[in-house]
Formats: C-alpha cells, sequence, structure tokens
C-alpha cells in the first residue's frame, strides 16, 4: 500500500505531509537497499519492496528511476555542504590535522561511499547530477569544496603557510582519503590511520612547514 493519508485519529492528513512522509520513507528505504546490497541491488522493486509500498508509489513521487537515484545523491551533496559551515566555525581550534581527519571520517562513512560507487556506476545518473553544477564527481567535488574553505579559512587564521594552495590540498586529502577508506581490505581504517595520512599531505605541501600540521598560529 502506499502512504496513508489520514493520521491515527482518522482524520485526513494534510496532503503535503502524506507527500514528504511518502518520499522520505522512499529515500530511508533506497539507502538502507544501497548499504546492504550496493549498487547492483538498488532498483526501483528492491526499493518499493524495502519500503513495503507498492511499486507504482516511487513514479508518484519521482519521474523516473535516475529521478530517485539524483534526489538520494542530491541529500547528501545538502549534508556535505553544510558541513562546510561547521568546518569553518572549527577553524582556529583544535589541530588542522584532528579537523580534517574527524571531517573525513562524516563525509567516508558507509552510506557516503556506497553512494560515490553509485554514482561512479551509472553514468547516467553521474550526468544528471553534474548538469549545471560544479565539474568533478558528484559528492566529491562538493567534499573538496568544503575542506578548500576550511584551508582557507584557516590559512587566514595562519594555521597554514602563505604559499600553500587549499584547493590542491583539499583534492589530495579527498582522493587519497576516498582510497584510504574504500580500499580493499574491509572496514573503516582507524584514527591513526587517518591522522598519519592527513599530517603527510598537510606537512608535505610545503618544506619546513612543520606547524602546518601541529596547526600551531603563526606568531
Amino acid at each position: 500500500m502506499g502512504a496513508c493519508p489520514f493520521t491515527m485519529d482518522g482524520t485526513r492528513m494534510p496532503t503535503g505531509v502524506a507527500l514528504r512522509d511518502a518520499r522520505s520513507q522512499l529515500l530511508a528505504a533506497g539507502e538502507r537497499v544501497l548499504l546492504r546490497d550496493g549498487p547492483a541491488g538498488l532498483t526501483s522493486r528492491t526499493v518499493t519492496d524495502e519500503a513495503g509500498v507498492a511499486k507504482g508509489v516511487l513514479h508518484r513521487h519521482f519521474a523516473d528511476f535516475d529521478d530517485f537515484l539524483a534526489s538520494l545523491v542530491r541529500e547528501r551533496i545538502v549534508a556535505v555542504n553544510s558541513m562546510s559551515v561547521d568546518l569553518v566555525d572549527r577553524a582556529g581550534s583544535a589541530t588542522v590535522i584532528r579537523n580534517l581527519s574527524a571531517t573525513l571520517f562524516r563525509l567516508f562513512d558507509p552510506l557516503g561511499l556506497a553512494l560515490v560507487r553509485l554514482v561512479l556506476s551509472r553514468d547516467q545518473l553521474r550526468a544528471r547530477l553534474q548538469a549545471g553544477t560544479r565539474p568533478g564527481i558528484p559528492m566529491l567535488a562538493e567534499a573538496v569544496n568544503t575542506l578548500t574553505e576550511y584551508l582557507l579559512a584557516e590559512q587566514r587564521a595562519g594555521r597554514i603557510v602563505a604559499g600553500a594552495a587549499p584547493a590542491a590540498l583539499a583534492h589530495a586529502l579527498i582522493g587519497t582519503g576516498h582510497l584510504l577508506f574504500a580500499g580493499e581490505l574491509g572496514g573503516l581504517p582507524d584514527e591513526s590511520a587517518v591522522d598519519e595520512v592527513v599530517a603527510t599531505i598537510i606537512v608535505g605541501a610545503e618544506p619546513g612547514a612543520d606547524d602546518v600540521a601541529v596547526g600551531e598560529p603563526r606568531g
């Protein structure tokens, strides 16, 4: 059955509420299927079965299955973009390494990794998401922007050397971070492994810039 248009006391639920609930239910089901079965197991049938609704319900809320998948990814992109505000607010606190490592753990959690695999596995989905947006792989491009904004803020705070290139550092962190979290060993890397990778990239950005890794303000 589709989403019920009535509340528990039998009164009719406002149409907008019912529509939002059904849409959210389908997207949540899609995330569960993706995490459990991977991109290959994500179909309109597996999503509606997981959500416990008739197959036609999905097509009442999304133009087609690619539209559903794009919505699934865009929800994550919104979350990645919101990380930028939080991360920039952290500039000047803790250390640069800790802030970057914690962000990589948030970006490349199991759902984030699964969504990246989904985008990489479906050309039409990737093309739809890239239309009218910044170039690059959807989600990873936004992640690079998030780290770039943070590193620029740290540069203004004196914790990243003036000669460093925040965008280049961000690309290196996201590319290496993705490979680390999506490694073949199974499971997520531990905190020390991520800290080491981040430190190598940040310290190596400029010879003698050890204070960049430590994250101490420059005098």
